[in-house]
């Protein structure tokens, strides 16, 4: 399939399956060429392709998210409903927080 039929989901999805390592919104967006601000898009598409891939694989495929974590007191964020960056920690109140990274994998 070329490349510019894709949809911006179908290229996250590539980008992830033909990843060995857990990738940042922020690094899938660059890999793709998206402005630096377009990693909230990037944060929706990932929400719907967790619910899509696990669907159509029958459960055998998973988008695994590695929650994010407050770099002062090590809070893991590991009850978020979406995907995405929190702000604040609600521990500390420090806004150095990690990105979660995500990765699709087989059971």
């Amino acid at each position: 399939m070329e490349e510019e039929l894709l949809t911006l989901r179908e290229k996250i999805i590539k980008v992830l399956l033909e990843s060995s390592d857990p990738l940042s919104a922020e690094e899938i967006a660059d890999i793709l060429g998206l402005k630096s601000n377009e990693h909230r898009r990037v944060y929706n598409e990932l929400y719907h392709i967790a619910k899509s891939i696990r669907r159509k694989s029958k459960n055998r495929v998973m988008l695994y998210m590695i929650p994010p974590r407050c770099e002062a007191c090590g809070y893991v964020f590991k009850d978020l409903d979406k995907p995405k960056k929190p702000s604040k920690c609600p521990r500390c109140i420090s806004e150095r927080i990690s990105s979660p990274l995500f990765i699709i994998k087989e059971k």
